[in-house]
């Protein structure tokens, strides 16, 4: 028997929605706490799944208090999938077809060079709701990007936006004019300008970049952010093995050919990364009323973009939605390459029903973390690498969302759908 029953789920994920959606539409100036006041029963029922379908319809007295529960219906923009956003890695050999990139040797090194531009735009945060958006490459969050440490990343980057923009790199950077910062380099660029950043990828890990013109906030909060993964060079972890663990006891041969294999499984380029499915997701926010709080939550812009819409029940969704859980193997390791770009709200978190997980903070070492945990916290920017093993599980639906209730009430709750 699944984990938890699919019309269930449906039903939850569709009050909710339908909740945050009139509450947003119906007038522009609503806060958060306007809609979670509004949640009652609904929001209950997100955090132990206990009402049904049936009985949350026929439920007279709920409706009475609550209004009524239509359907909200698909995303009808298709501009972004956040489906296709969890596995789109940009390597410059491959990736997608709105990040124009190449990869070629220079100077002996492996350069992975991309086309960046920041463009005014409007994207879709929940069913009918829309937000004016500043993005790159048109889409939040941004394209991202994967190399291999020690390659050269080149990214030329032009600003078609109304506003001056930078891309600042949460890497390890030699350079102050590849800063991306208005005080260094060739600053801020204004609409029209164009600049090539080259930065070494390092450390291994997982990373962010981000625009860093003033107002910080507001340009971080319009969409300006994405994630760089710097995959491990096994012949440099095989080398200098301490670069890459947070522990201080000996080295032997058996621990040394782990690291390696653990880094193997890491690198795109090799075959052992073949076995993991790997995924990014980046945790947003967005204030639809401009007044300095949120209103919607989600990983990866949509929120309940992971929830449970339409299926037949037996794991079966129809073709083209939108809205389905994220549909994973049973027998592969799940990794997620998780970071956080939550403004106006200090921590955000993530956290997996009936299961737990190793964690490795930033991603920069091979060893774990935390090891066993099933909730943890990133504040802003942010970032670290989730192992999770479904193997030993039954079929069905598995819940994870942020453990700030409000964050998942208010979008930022989702499904993994085990098979």
């Amino acid at each position: 028997m699944p984990s938890i029953d699919y019309d269930s789920a449906a039903d939850v994920t569709e009050r909710l929605e339908q909740r945050l959606v009139e509450s947003l539409t119906g007038e522009t100036s609503v806060s958060r706490r306007t809609v979670l006041g509004g949640l009652g029963v609904a929001g209950s029922a997100a955090v132990g799944l206990g009402s049904t379908r049936t009985s949350a319809s026929s439920d007279h007295q709920d409706e009475d208090e609550h209004g009524s529960f239509g359907a909200v219906g698909e995303y009808r923009d298709l501009d972004f999938d956040p489906h296709e956003f969890l596995t789109a890695f940009n390597t410059g050999d491959s990736g997608q077809d709105n990040v124009p990139q190449q990869i070629y040797e220079e100077d002996g090194r492996t350069v992975r060079e991309f086309e960046f531009t920041a463009v005014d735009t409007t994207i879709t945060i929940a069913p009918g709701v829309e937000f004016q958006a500043w993005a790159y490459n048109g889409q939040v969050p941004g394209p991202t990007i994967r190399a291999i440490e020690g390659d050269l990343i080149r990214v030329k980057f032009t600003n078609f936006g109304r506003h001056a923009h930078t891309i600042h790199p949460h890497l390890k950077n030699l350079n102050p004019r590849m800063d991306g910062i208005p005080q260094n380099g060739p600053g801020v660029l204004n609409t029209g300008e164009s600049f090539t950043y080259e930065w070494i990828a390092q450390p291994a890990g997982t990373h962010f970049y981000h625009c860093h013109s003033l107002p910080l906030k507001e340009h971080i909060h319009r969409g300006l952010y994405g994630t760089i993964i710097v995959d491990p060079d096994p012949e440099r972890v095989r080398e200098n093995p301490r670069d890459y663990i947070n522990y201080p006891g000996p080295i032997t041969d058996d621990f040394r050919t782990q690291l390696v294999e653990e880094a193997r499984s890491r690198n795109h380029e090799y075959a052992e990364n073949d076995a993991v499915n790997e995924m990014v997701m980046v945790m947003n926010s967005f204030d639809t009323n401009f007044d300095g709080g949120n209103e919607v939550y989600a990983a990866n812009t949509r929120a309940f973009g992971y929830g449970v819409g339409d299926t037949d029940g037996n794991g079966n969704w129809t073709a083209g939605e939108t809205k389905r859980p994220i549909q994973i193997d049973k027998n592969e390791l799940q990794r997620v390459y998780l970071s956080n770009a939550t403004e106006f709200d200090l921590i955000n978190s993530f956290h997996t029903h009936s299961q737990f997980f190793d964690y490795y903070d930033h991603g920069t070492t091979l060893t774990p973390t935390f090891k066993t945990v099933d909730t943890i916290m990133q504040c802003q920017a942010q970032r670290g690498i989730l192992e999770i093993d479904y193997s030993d599980h039954e079929p069905g639906l598995y819940m994870f969302h942020a453990h700030q209730s409000e964050f998942a009430e208010l979008g930022w709750m989702s499904f993994f759908e085990v098979v």
